[in-house]
């Protein structure tokens, strides 16, 4: 049985926040609906819960942590986005759900004010069911959608400064639920741009996904046609707040 058809995203936004756990999470797919979005003149901030130090074997983590932080930034820059921040308190590969991740990612929708929130997927396979998820991306997307209540709260965390309430969806890339979709056939080449940014990342890497041209045109076009009238999309589950 085929998947059905693809809602189109919300536009009457202007301020995202993307949370996602490491460098790479939103460049395998959603930096390219980021790329369309800043195009046309929306903010969008990036929140990254670790360094990603732990994620390439051949690199300590002292040395791996900076260098994946700079391609992060990179990557962001290739999609128009100037805000990009890190946590320091929630190591890659040993990422906790709890009240110290909700705490730190409720305290920046409180900075950021944001009405839309991208997060990765949180669900414990991927579209179609194939393969287990991480931990990490698990912990975080969980604890994101918990910190936009969070930070809506006024009585929860008000050292953090006034709630925030005006968080209206948080869209889930990469769900295996996806039902809304964005056409990026004028900015899949940017979101390409953002992957290949992670150059030590991706050489570390076999397989497809050290790609970044073929996988992300591969899975951008499957998703297209889902979406009338799109060459390439991108997929996200939409939870309204």
């Amino acid at each position: 049985m085929s998947a059905p058809p693809l809602e189109p995203m919300p536009e009457d936004w202007t301020r995202g926040l993307a949370v996602v756990a490491h460098p790479d999470d939103l460049e395998y797919g959603a930096s390219s609906a980021i790329a369309r979005w800043t195009a046309e003149g929306r903010d969008v901030a990036y929140l990254l819960a670790c360094r990603g130090e732990a994620g390439i074997d051949t690199l300590p983590p002292a040395e791996c942590g900076p260098l994946r932080e700079a391609e992060q930034r990179a990557a962001a820059a290739e999609v128009g986005v100037s805000v990009v921040e890190f946590l320091d308190d929630h190591p890659d590969g040993l990422i906790e759900y709890g009240i110290p991740l909700r705490r730190d990612i409720a305290a920046a929708i409180r900075r950021h004010r944001p009405e839309l929130v991208v997060t990765g997927n949180f669900h414990e396979t991927w579209f179609g069911g194939g393969g287990r998820n991480m931990a990490d991306h698990v912990a975080v997307g969980r604890a994101c959608v918990d910190a936009v209540r969070d930070a809506a709260n006024r009585w929860l965390f008000p050292e953090l400064g006034e709630p925030w309430a005006g968080v209206r969806w948080v869209a889930v890339a990469g769900s295996p639920l996806s039902g809304h979709g964005v056409a990026v056939d004028d900015h899949i080449d940017r979101g390409i741009a953002s992957l290949a940014a992670h150059r030590a990342y991706l050489a570390a890497l076999s397989g497809d996904m050290a790609d970044p041209g073929a996988f992300l045109r591969s899975h951008a076009g499957r998703a297209a046609q889902r979406l009338p009238g799109a060459r390439f999309a991108t997929t996200f589950e939409l939870i309204p707040v």
